[in-house]
């Protein structure tokens, strides 16, 4: 498996595709992507935390 920083280096620009069995996705897809699904596991995260240490968020 290729490191993503060197994947997306090594791009010309983030239009490229890929793809994975018969879908076809850009460069800018995957990583837009790949924030997103960080973001809502970040997310999970602070609700567990929350139920456990009753602190919220501003």
């Amino acid at each position: 498996m290729c490191p993503l920083p060197a994947v997306v280096d090594s791009a010309e620009s983030l239009d490229v595709t890929g793809s994975h069995g018969d879908e076809v996705f850009s460069l800018r897809y995957i990583l837009t992507h790949m924030i997103e699904e960080y973001a809502r596991h970040n997310g999970q995260a602070d609700l567990i935390r929350e139920r456990i240490d009753g602190v919220t968020g501003e």
